[in-house]
């Protein structure tokens, strides 16, 4: 029964990720901050699916923390056949409005933690030679929207160079570019869903999380979600940078 390890695992994208991985049959091993989060929905898919759930509270901020889920990956004895990189935050602020600190928080987890944690993967999926990683960016990695849209931008080149790099030894890495999700993201911000993006481009998390799993199944790159992101996404190829950055509101109100 294959295994896969999910990070940001008790809400959003990565719970929806859980949920259907569950329900192929794969053992889970959850990654989130939250402990009792992470009991509750352990529980919840055990119950629900039969399958085995390990839980492994960190934070990937700090670099302890970060090192246990990479052990956890390098195991030899207990392979993860499948990581998902999902954890991640957003700032509502610009980035002067922000301390510095915060806006490297961030940047230690929407890219250091994806850096080491495939790292640690890697290694055993291709002495494998089968295994994959998929790694949750976002379709802002497009777009002018500072420092998160420069750290996706980051993990879709990262993403694309291990999937070349790799793909011939057994190895899939797909990059995930999704827009606006129906998910708790933006709520933490303190941003009204309704008021900051047109409905139209909300999407359902158990829909992207159905469609990106068999975009890696077909053993893709990346998955863009909807035929509304890919026109976004081809649009962003025509239109000047100077008017794209003039959309850094969206999503932010």
């Amino acid at each position: 029964m294959p295994t896969a390890l999910v990070t940001g695992a008790t809400a959003g994208i990565g719970l929806e990720f859980a949920r259907q991985l569950a329900a192929r049959g794969d053992d889970l091993v959850l990654v989130a901050r939250d402990e009792v989060r992470l009991a509750s929905v352990a529980g919840e898919l055990r119950s629900s699916y039969g399958v085995g759930v390990e839980v492994l509270p960190a934070d990937l901020t700090s670099l302890e923390a970060l090192g246990r889920v990479e052990a956890r990956l390098a195991d030899r004895g207990a392979p993860v056949d499948l990581l998902v990189n999902n954890a991640g935050f957003g700032l509502k602020e610009r980035f002067l409005d922000n301390p510095v600190d915060v806006e490297q928080a961030q940047q230690d987890v929407l890219v250091r933690a994806v850096l080491r944690l495939t790292h640690a993967a890697l290694g055993g999926m291709v002495e494998r030679g089968r295994g994959g990683v998929i790694n949750v960016s976002s379709v802002a990695a497009f777009l002018p929207r500072g420092t998160y849209s420069a750290a996706k931008a980051w993990v879709n080149s990262f993403s694309a160079w291990a999937h070349q790099e790799y793909a011939g030894r057994g190895v899939t890495v797909m990059a995930l570019c999704p827009g606006f999700v129906k998910t708790e993201f933006h709520q933490r911000l303190g941003i009204d869903r309704d008021a900051s993006a047109p409905r139209l481009l909300w999407l359902e998390p158990d829909r992207l999380v159905r469609d990106a799993l068999a975009d890696f199944d077909r053993g893709r790159a990346m998955s863009i979600p909807s035929k509304r992101y890919k026109a976004i996404v081809a649009g962003t190829r025509v239109v000047p940078g100077s008017v794209l950055q003039r959309l850094q509101s969206l999503g932010r109100k």
